[in-house]
């Protein structure tokens, strides 16, 4: 594979148009931060303080990046201006390898789960929904049979939203009534599943943060009746975040994982947003790895994750 991996050339430039407002925001605050200037100083790493905590890195990952950089120009005696961008580059990726964040062969399931069973949290507007239908069409391109379930049963509007996707890339959708049972579509959905030889099955739930006990008392039953068709479900929870909200998916992030055991983050609408930063703080605070981000309204805008892809188009290759 060449630098870029999986990335051709269409994705690569999907990621440079999506993350450019975040990158411009960051390089003309550096720029100004450092005119003038030789060397990394006091004044400066309080400029790149500033910077990185306005594009969202969160405090706790902007003082880790800085106390590492405050480090590097110690040993090193002296760092010029020139190379910040390059140590910036180096301990972004690092973090991001720390972790546990590994860059993926593009939309691919393991071999040795069938069917591969997904669990979709998230509140409701983050693009939960998109997602999922990006995320079948993705894995249908690449030949696997999809079956999603609509177990986000107390909207309507869910339920009709995740049809439609369904019939738009073409995988079926088990629903029951409005006011179902969630567990009970999931139970549907992964008996149904199974019979006809699915190899990923994606379980959409209902999004509401009000009562945190309520919520992780629902979402434990989904994974329990799961447990009765197949006994390791579900083998990925996978929680969507909206991007461009900032220090709110911070909260929503904090919330789900106590509510439920997240193992993947996907984060939405980064298109149109200067809070970029924010893949990079919620992976280092909660040390769950980003799987997918979204990229625009596409179906090929939801993208796998790349750690390498993602600081190279943050900072230039």
């Amino acid at each position: 594979m060449g630098i870029f991996g999986f990335f051709n050339k269409e994705k690569k430039e999907t990621l440079d148009k999506g993350l450019s407002k975040t990158k411009e925001s960051v390089f003309t605050k550096l720029t100004k931060a450092i005119v003038g200037k030789s060397k990394v100083d006091d004044s400066v790493l309080d400029e790149l303080e500033e910077i990185l905590i306005t594009s969202d890195v969160g405090v706790d990952t902007t003082l880790k990046i800085i106390s590492r950089i405050e480090k590097r120009a110690a040993n090193d005696k002296y760092v010029t201006t020139e190379e910040l961008t390059t140590i910036l580059r180096e301990e972004i990726a690092a973090l991001l390898t720390e972790n546990k964040t590994e860059d993926m062969d593009d939309f691919t399931l393991p071999e040795d789960k069938k069917p591969y069973v997904i669990m979709v949290v998230g509140v409701n507007g983050v693009g939960k929904t998109t997602t999922i239908g990006k995320l079948a069409y993705q894995f249908k391109k690449n030949g696997k049979k999809v079956y999603l379930g609509a177990a986000d049963t107390f909207r309507a509007a869910a339920v009709e939203q995740l049809t439609i996707w369904g019939e738009r890339v073409d995988v079926p959708v088990i629903k029951q009534n409005m006011g179902a049972d969630p567990a009970s579509v999931a139970y549907d959905t992964l008996n149904s599943a199974k019979t006809n030889d699915a190899d990923v099955v994606i379980i959409d739930t209902a999004g509401r943060l009000h009562n945190k006990i309520n919520l992780m008392n629902e979402l434990t039953k989904i994974k329990n009746v799961m447990k009765k068709i197949i006994p390791d479900a579900p083998h990925e929870i996978l929680l969507v975040l909206d991007g461009s909200t900032g220090q709110n998916a911070f909260e929503q992030a904090k919330q789900f994982t106590a509510a439920t055991e997240v193992n993947a983050l996907a984060i939405t609408k980064l298109d149109g947003t200067a809070k970029g930063g924010v893949v990079i703080g919620i992976s280092d605070h909660f040390r769950i790895p980003v799987k997918y981000i979204g990229l625009g309204e596409g179906l090929e805008d939801l993208q796998v994750f790349s750690k390498k892809a993602f600081v190279d188009s943050l900072f230039g290759e």
